[in-house]
């Protein structure tokens, strides 16, 4: 880390800051202390002509640090960056001048506060010096033979990269070699598997960036982004490779029909799944399986343990469309043959819903919703399906020679990636058992850095949606080769040059960061002791709050830069009846929120201090502990929504939080203080609105238990 020394503090007057705030007396506040060697107010800080200016005052006054005093460090990030130079932003604008009353003591306090905590801060800390792996790789391993892992290998070749696609069967094409015909492309007619895949196979034969290895099964994958070893093992022998990252492709597998004990898979030889009655039309004879006849009635069963909590609460998107697609196959083949479809709903995604509308068409083919209750064995093997819950209001019974359950998809293991983390050899399950990292934020991503999910092993879909995931799969993979390459850190944190800094003569072992860490970015030696992987790292700083001995700290982040930002600023006496409230807030969702809040002008208290945190899960007990004995009346912590449907960019961030209410609690019974003191919230990108109110009530609640004892000593 290069340490800050000389720093520049610039001050924006405009967008409505000078008319709230006296900057002149911020710049008073400014040179008195010894790290500022130039503070100067501009009109326009955002401007080009003051970026050249800034750019400039760098070189002739040899400044290695920046506090730009303005707007909110999200509001055009890029105008004023320095490569160079360490910088740091002091919201005046979103965070006082926009909420605040203009011109009020206590706004310019809270100003004044601000600036102070920026001047501490940017003292504490410094330019991070980046992490990049020795001769890091640039080759992608995609791992599975079907669609997506062929699209993926294709895709990478045509961006420049050198691909490894691995397939333990013998040839490649996965499901598709058992397919008959594949399902249109959204707002076609026409198709045609053969031709589709025999052109994928022949473009992959053609590249010389790639290599296949067929028949090959997948030892273990260990290392960091950049410098992933990955041993693969087949009949010839054993082979290293060395990649920069991961594509998972490995595909799905139908839903075990035995489960549904409704319908008595087992019981039953005329009941059939799709994926079996698209075997036998591939082989051109669809035949009942108990006496090879040809079947003249059959029935379909949608959502077959699919949209069903005791199975898969999920749809798996293709169903519908699969048994359309094998009607059509059956009418043409038996133009006498009858059909009937059971159905929750019809869901034709994308602009498929003619294929719906063709089929219906047909007058041999019969829709009706309902649950299948029961099937019944009749004579010859027929059955006899019990039907509730349909549109007519009571119970009917249908009479078939065939049944076909349109069973939905699971995801194929991730164990099967075999990774020598600490953590596990597969990929954390999250919703449904899909190893996306997050699913509404970030497809692609898994919690493993530099791994990436892509087709059904993702999220349920078809073959053209599977060539998309590949597409954007790989897109990530390269971006996280280059960043790799640069020392940056990928998505949510896209640029960070830092990384943790272990102090390790003080590490007890616990295993804290070891365990707490979502992406798995350490391992750890027999004793416990970790070992970090920085290009792993996707900087959120969870470690650091979990170290119970603060070894952990980042160079532009630290234990010792924050605890400096609180105890920067003067705290009036209880006297004065001006509470002070900390606010931890995390910048992924809840510092947006107050940035939304701001731009309606919603007002909100002048004795509340934002420090903005990189995740709720990154607070460190020792911060609280600061601000108590400091005198902060109170403590928030604001950060974004945990549970089924979280919104933590950082998986686990606000959910740990959670865990770790109980040492919060210790600290304030330690300090003989009230719990109420120290209060979570979580909050939505989106609900700015409740900000005003959350920080009301909280001020009431602090205005009811009465100034902070340690105020005065």
């Amino acid at each position: 880390m290069k340490e800050s020394k000389n720093t520049g503090v610039y001050i924006c007057s405009g967008c409505n800051i000078g008319d709230a705030i006296d900057t002149d007396k911020l710049q008073s506040i400014a040179i008195e202390y010894p790290s500022v060697k130039q503070c100067q107010v501009h009109p326009v800080l955002c401007s080009p002509e003051a970026y050249l200016k800034l750019n400039d005052e760098i070189n002739e006054q040899q400044l290695d640090s920046l506090i730009i005093a303005g707007c909110s460090p999200r509001h055009a990030p890029d105008s004023l960056k320095f490569s160079e130079v360490h910088s740091e932003s002091v919201n005046l604008r979103e965070g006082v001048a926009w909420v605040m009353e203009a011109g009020h003591e206590d706004t310019q306090a809270a100003a004044e506060d601000y600036l102070r905590m920026g001047i501490a801060r940017t003292a504490a800390s410094g330019l991070p010096e980046p992490y990049i792996p020795d001769a890091p790789e640039s080759d992608i391993l995609v791992l599975g033979g079907g669609i997506t892992g062929i699209h993926s290998a294709l895709e990478g070749a045509r961006a420049g990269y050198s691909v490894v696609l691995v397939e333990k069967e013998d040839k490649l094409g996965g499901r598709l070699n058992n397919m008959h015909d594949i399902i249109p492309a959204s707002g076609s007619k026409q198709t045609n598997l053969k031709f589709f895949l025999e052109e994928k196979l022949e473009e992959l034969d053609a590249s010389t960036l790639i290599t296949v290895h067929k028949n090959t099964s997948l030892e273990s994958i260990e290392g960091e982004p950049g410098k992933f070893l990955a041993k693969l093992k087949n009949g010839k022998g054993a082979s290293e490779c060395k990649v920069g990252s991961v594509i998972l492709a490995n595909g799905w597998k139908p839903y075990d029909p035995a489960k549904l004990t409704n319908l008595g898979y087992t019981d039953h030889k005329n009941i059939i799944t799709q994926v079996e009655l698209e075997t036998m039309q591939k082989e051109d004879r669809i035949l009942r399986p108990s006496d090879g006849n040809v079947p003249s009635t059959i029935v379909f069963i949608q959502c077959a343990g699919s949209r069903d909590k005791d199975h898969l609460p999920y749809c798996s998107n293709v169903c519908c469309l699969t048994s359309l697609k094998q009607v059509s196959y059956i009418r043409q083949k038996y133009p006498e043959s009858r059909i009937f479809i059971i159905y929750k709903d019809i869901r034709t995604p994308g602009k498929n819903e003619h294929i719906y509308r063709e089929v219906q068409k047909d007058n041999h083919v019969f829709f009706t919703k309902g649950r299948v209750d029961r099937i019944e064995k009749l004579e010859n093997d027929s059955l006899r399906m019990i039907v509730e819950d349909n549109l007519l209001g009571e119970t009917i019974s249908i009479r078939a020679d065939l049944v076909v359950a349109a069973t939905g998809m699971e995801p194929n293991q991730s164990d099967d990636l075999h990774l020598l983390y600490r953590k596990g050899e597969g990929l954390p399950d999250r919703k449904y058992g899909f190893p996306d990292s997050h699913f509404i934020c970030f497809p692609y991503e898994t919690q493993r850095t530099g791994i990436y999910a892509a087709g059904a092993v993702r999220t349920p879909q078809g073959i053209q949606a599977c060539m998309e995931d590949a597409g954007g799969a790989v897109v990530k993979a390269i971006q996280c080769i280059e960043s790799t390459k640069r020392g940056e850190a990928v998505h949510p944190r896209s640029g960070d040059k830092s990384y943790p800094d272990l102090y390790m003569q003080r590490c007890t072992d616990c295993k804290r960061c070891t365990e707490e860490c979502p992406f798995g970015s350490y391992d750890e030696t027999e004793k416990g002791t970790p070992l970090p992987n920085p290009a792993r790292c996707r900087r959120c700083g969870i470690c650091m709050g979990s170290c119970p001995e603060r070894i952990i700290n980042f160079d532009n982040y630290s234990i010792h830069a924050i605890s400096s930002m609180i105890k920067s600023i003067p705290i009036p006496d209880e006297f004065e009846e001006k509470p002070r409230v900390l606010a931890f807030v995390c910048e992924n969702d809840a510092y947006p929120a107050f940035d939304l809040a701001a731009l309606h002008r919603h007002r909100i208290s002048p004795w509340l201090r934002i420090i903005p945190v990189r995740c709720i899960g990154s607070i460190n007990k020792i911060w609280l502990s600061d601000a108590l004995s400091a005198g902060y009346d109170g403590i928030l912590q604001i950060g974004c929504k945990p549970g089924e449907d979280y919104q933590c960019h950082f998986i686990t961030g606000s959910e740990l939080m959670k865990t770790r209410s109980e040492n919060i609690q210790e600290t304030l019974q330690t300090m003989m203080l009230e719990p109420e003191r120290i209060e979570t919230v979580f909050l939505e990108i989106d609900e700015y609105h409740r900000i005003p109110e959350i920080i009301d009530d909280y001020m009431e609640t602090i205005e009811d238990i009465g100034p902070n004892p340690f105020k005065d000593m």
